[in-house]
């Protein structure tokens, strides 16, 4: 039976909700169904302020925050002192939610275009057409028995959205792909392997009294920094004595300047050092564990005497390293980042995470915790995003004229694919792109229908988060303030995602299975099979008590819910040596790496665009960090404007930032600038290096090898001041008698 228009309007009002005051301890004496109005009178403003707990999922990474509310306006984001992931820390991401929230380029209602594909010009329309405009092309492909010519992309997505998401994908016929700019794949593909759960564990760096750390910028950047921060301090001064950390990395990151000891070493090579540790305690400390981790006899072959050479790091430095790590109480090993971003990207990983099996911390203290699997079925974490390959197959698919809807939310694939798998031209085929973004991004400004989401600040959701803490978890997000555009009535304005989705089908008649008219039913029905577990650290005698607990406190946890089995140990066959596009010819290997704008999706905040790097305070711009003699060589100064050029033949320019820290085949280049669009405070800004990288990908999961290409640089003959913290004070201290950084047989101290 079609909806009439009472029942469709109802549908899409569904998100707005009581939301519960926070309080750590206790139930919440009271709800508040918050009121925004755009404008409010004197007499309305009380002065009082009040708190709501909520989580955050933004860049992939779980947060628990409370927010700060007053007169129905989000005032400070702080970190919730409950959440087991940061323990009331919170990002520079977190706090800049409230920009996001209430940013002047917010997309206020649904829009279609009017003009030429990407011109800018729309009209807006009503949710009712909106809807109907989305349900009749979704219906006619499945009419003409089409349905796998629409495709929808998205971040990836767990938590009850991920279900909804889901269920509509399958009714509707339609393919569903997850995108991420830097793939987690090749991570997620290596525990599984080695650990046998693809969920990120935890790693228990409170406890540890050594961490050997390679690629991994855990400390900025790397999954779920506000956590690992906080446990670096414990490392660091929390104990009987200091732990030491190593940290092996091409690149000077945040976390090799906090370092004990950095050790340089050539790209790509991370995975070769650590098969060698293991030659090395294979032929001291005999153990039965290597007896699978070498089944075909291979580790001789990576004796420090063999591999030293192309890893560029002495024989003395790697048996020292495997000495202290064998020899420390409570060691462990971690790798990500750049270390998985080789052709042999797979396969380091591997490696790296094979040194825990090799000193048996898997469920230790200081070691590796796994995760246990959700305590409810169906909804879980994401799912590892696709691999590059199959978004190249995508574009190709595009070109040819057999995708006929595309719909996207949160994945800017016009942004972050490199130029050299053609997506910006295929996209040029799409008959309709839907996106749901709710700020014109690269992607949502070619759009063609615009149904614009809520803030995460004004919606429902949960999270299951896929670094969790060690215990079985869910966050749950309530709204904080009311929809701010919600003063343009029912039909305009923006809607939640879920309730887009579940709308939209019930329009086409398609049953999606889910309990509840509404997403805030759905969550709510989901947090009653919590209650009925009669477990975990939030107690109530009635289900509307244990509903608000979850809410104050900011989810759900069960602290003795913990991952009991160690899978057997997986077999491990080597290590590649990287490949690199462009060969001898091209002088610097190009380093992309995440900064303050993450992977770009957020550069539209200007409080992210206005932090400083942590290693060359540089803002707002796109620079490139150089070895200072290199670039006194070359008679480059700070502000000269570079051309970055790889074989490929595609050119970027960008800032000139030189650094004595940086190795001298460097270049440093920081993902999130050089947006079509996205607002006033990042379109036309800077230049975006994932555009110019070279089609390498992962030898075994064929993941895009973000750094596995190679460049040449040559001058502009432009100049421009590089924006920066410290603004006019020179871009080093400069000491003639002595080196800033001593470099020795590939270390760097």
């Amino acid at each position: 039976m079609a909806l009439t228009r009472r029942q469709f309007l109802t549908l899409m009002g569904g998100s707005a909700g009581a939301a519960v005051l926070f309080q750590a301890c206790g139930l919440p004496e009271k709800e508040l169904l918050i009121d925004s109005p755009p404008s409010m009178p004197e007499d309305l403003v009380s002065g009082i302020d009040n708190w709501y707990a909520t989580t955050s999922q933004q860049a992939g990474r779980s947060e628990g925050i409370v927010v700060r509310v007053m007169e129905g306006r989000a005032k400070k984001v702080e970190g919730n002192p409950d959440y087991p992931l940061n323990l009331g820390g919170h990002s520079a991401l977190s706090e800049a939610a409230l920009q996001g929230l209430y940013h002047p380029d917010r997309i206020s209602s649904p829009l279609v275009r009017t003009g030429p594909r990407g011109s800018g010009e729309y009209r807006e329309i009503s949710w009712e057409d909106a809807i109907g405009r989305l349900s009749s092309q979704l219906n006619e492909l499945e009419t003409a028995n089409e349905s796998n010519r629409a495709v929808f992309v998205t971040n990836p997505q767990g938590g009850h959205l991920g279900l909804v998401l889901n269920r509509f994908v399958d009714a509707v016929g339609a393919r569903h792909l997850a995108y991420e700019v830097l793939e987690n794949n090749i991570l997620r593909n290596a525990l599984e392997e080695v650990f046998g759960s693809d969920s990120i564990p935890e790693f228990d760096i409170d406890n540890a009294d050594f961490i050997l750390s390679f690629g991994a910028d855990f400390l900025s950047t790397w999954i779920s920094p506000t956590r690992y921060a906080r446990g670096y301090g414990e490392f660091r001064q929390g104990h009987e004595h200091r732990g030491k950390l190593i940290h092996v990395d091409s690149r000077f990151s945040l976390t090799a300047a906090n370092a004990d000891q950095w050790v340089h070493v050539n790209p790509g090579t991370e995975g070769l050092l650590a098969m060698s540790i293991m030659q090395v305690l294979s032929s001291s400390h005999p153990d039965p564990v290597f007896q699978s981790l070498d089944s075909e006899g291979i580790l001789d072959s990576y004796s420090p005497s063999n591999v030293a050479g192309e890893i560029g790091v002495s024989e003395e430095t790697i048996k020292r390293i495997a000495e202290e790590f064998s020899h420390s109480k409570h060691p462990i090993a971690l790798g990500g980042g750049s270390a998985g971003a080789h052709t042999n990207g797979s396969q380091n990983l591997k490696a790296i995470y094979s040194l825990n099996r090799v000193v048996s911390n898997v469920g230790e203290k200081g070691g590796i915790i796994l995760n246990p699997k959700s305590p409810i079925d169906d909804i879980g974490a994401a799912e590892p995003a696709n691999n590059f390959s199959e978004f190249h197959t995508l574009a190709e698919e595009m070109k040819s004229g057999n995708v006929s809807v595309l719909m996207v939310r949160d994945a800017d694939i016009y942004y972050g694919m490199t130029d050299t798998a053609d997506m910006k031209a295929a996209l040029n085929n799409v008959p309709l792109i839907v996106s749901f973004g709710g700020i014109n991004d690269d992607i949502t400004s070619i759009a063609d229908l615009i149904l614009p989401q809520h803030h995460f600040l004004e919606d429902w959701g949960t999270d299951v988060p896929v670094a969790g803490p060690g215990y079985q978890m869910i966050g749950f997000q309530q709204p904080v303030v009311r929809p701010f555009f919600e003063h343009r009535g029912r039909n305009l304005g923006t809607k939640g995602f879920a309730d887009i989705l579940m709308t939209t089908a019930q329009v086409m008649g398609k049953d999606l299975g889910l309990e509840g008219q509404t997403f805030q039913e759905v969550i709510k029905n989901g947090a009653k099979k919590l209650y009925e577990l009669n477990r975990g650290q939030v107690v109530s005698n009635t289900f509307e008590g244990f509903w608000n607990g979850v809410l104050q406190r900011g989810g759900w946890w069960d602290v003795e819910a913990k991952e009991s089995a160690v899978p057997d140990v997986r077999s491990l066959r080597g290590v590649d040596s990287p490949e690199f596009g462009g060969g001898s010819q091209q002088e610097f290997y190009i380093q992309p790496f995440v900064s303050t704008l993450g992977d770009g999706h957020y550069s539209s905040l200007p409080w992210l665009q206005a932090m400083p790097d942590p290693i060359s305070t540089a803002t707002w711009q796109t620079w490139v960090e150089i070895n200072h003699k290199v670039a006194e060589e070359k008679g480059l100064s700070e502000g000269d404007v570079l051309e970055i050029r790889p074989a490929n033949g595609r050119v970027i320019k960008a800032l000139a930032m030189p650094n004595p820290a940086v190795p001298p085949d460097i270049l440093g280049i920081p993902i999130g600038q050089g947006h079509r669009d996205g607002g006033r405070y990042s379109a036309g800004r800077g230049a975006n290096i994932m555009s110019v990288l070279d089609l390498k990908m992962d030898s075994e999961l064929n993941s895009l090898a973000w750094a596995a290409t190679k460049a040449n640089i040559t001058i502009s003959g432009e100049w421009m001041r590089v924006p920066k913290f410290e603004n006019t004070v020179p871009e080093f201290p400069r000491d003639e008698h002595h080196s800033i950084i001593e470099i020795t047989s590939g270390e760097h101290h």
